[in-house]
């Protein structure tokens, strides 16, 4: 939960470098949450509201932590509008983020598996 919460008060930091586990992490938690809202907002009978506010609200830093995401590999946060492309964006964009990060630092900052782990 806490790599959920950190993504958010991160909320809108599109510079630094993220590690795997924080982006998946935060890629985990919210698509439960979301099942969760699409569940009670059909329940209610108010479908898409409660998940239609959500998704605004973790849009920003879902992107943040993308581009942080693409900084650890090396790339350019540019590179998320690889994913407009159809059919092989989102297959390369996949790619991108299930890549190991670079070693060293790099331009976008230290390697964020040498920061104190919780």
């Amino acid at each position: 939960m806490n790599w959920y919460l950190d993504v958010l008060k991160k909320y809108a930091v599109f510079n630094g470098r993220a590690r795997r586990q924080e982006f998946w992490m935060f890629f985990l938690f919210n698509v439960i949450a979301a099942v969760i809202l699409m569940i009670v907002d059909s329940l209610l009978g108010t479908y898409p509201l409660l998940y239609g506010i959500y998704g605004l609200a973790v849009l920003i830093p879902g992107l943040a932590v993308t581009v942080r995401r693409l900084h650890d590999t090396g790339r350019s946060g540019w590179w998320i509008l690889i994913d407009l492309v159809p059919l092989v964006g989102a297959i390369i964009l996949i790619v991108f983020l299930a890549t190991e990060g670079e070693q060293h630092q790099n331009a976008h900052g230290p390697n964020p598996k040498l920061a104190p782990a919780y």
